[in-house]
């Protein structure tokens, strides 16, 4: 059996896509749970250039960046495909992945940050949610008829963006001003609820970071 470890932060959507891709592929893995405020020597001996979590550790050779990770994945465990078969529709989900990991720290930024700076992220990221929503239109996946790689690296747009307007009071996507997007959350959430992890413990942990508006 293949030495699959894997290093990461059971709050981090980043750390998911890889959860979810290795759980889709069935592969039996060690889940190293990290420290970002003390980091571990086993972190930073294999990610030595960004010193940042999720790592793939597969027999003794590590891998990092989520989605490079999740196409690893794909590439050497048999099981369902991740990527689409036709070359297209490969090409196709990695533009939205390359689009979505360029664009969502605009979300972020939104969320956490104050004042210009909050507001200029704001109008970033409305203009980037405009895209999703008329993308999204009619449609439950990003490219052809099933859950793909381009879904995977949605999942901070699912679930965690949720969770940060909650727990921030700061809302972006609603059913008034992105009813596309919104509706897609929501059929995202209730159809893979088996490889998200507890919304409500997810909260608890956000709210912490805003106590001024926790409950």
């Amino acid at each position: 059996m293949a030495d699959v470890k894997f290093l990461g932060l059971w709050y981090s959507p980043f750390s998911h896509r890889v959860e979810w891709a290795l759980k889709i592929k069935g592969v039996e893995y060690e889940f190293i749970e990290q420290d970002l405020q003390n980091k571990s020597p086993l972190l930073l001996e294999s990610n030595p250039i960004h010193k940042k979590i999720p790592v793939l550790i597969h027999n003794g050779k590590s891998i990092c960046e989520s989605m490079v990770i999740v196409e690893y994945i794909d590439e050497t465990f048999e099981g369902p495909s991740i990527l689409p078969k036709d070359p297209y529709d490969r090409a196709l989900a990695r533009f939205w992945v390359k689009f979505l990991e360029d664009q969502v720290a605009a979300v972020g930024k939104t969320i956490f940050l104050k004042g210009e700076e909050q507001e200029k992220a704001k109008k970033e990221a409305c203009e980037m949610l405009k895209i999703l929503e008329n993308e999204l239109k009619d449609k439950k996946y990003f490219v052809g008829d099933k859950f793909g790689f381009a879904d995977i690296a949605a999942n901070v747009l699912a679930i965690w963006l949720g969770v940060f307007e909650e727990a921030s009071g700061v809302p972006l996507v609603t059913s008034e001003n992105y009813p596309n997007l919104y509706a897609w959350r929501n059929e995202y959430c209730n159809q893979n609820k088996e490889y998200l992890p507890s919304r409500d413990e997810l909260l608890a942990h956000f709210q912490a970071l805003f106590p001024a508006k926790a409950k």
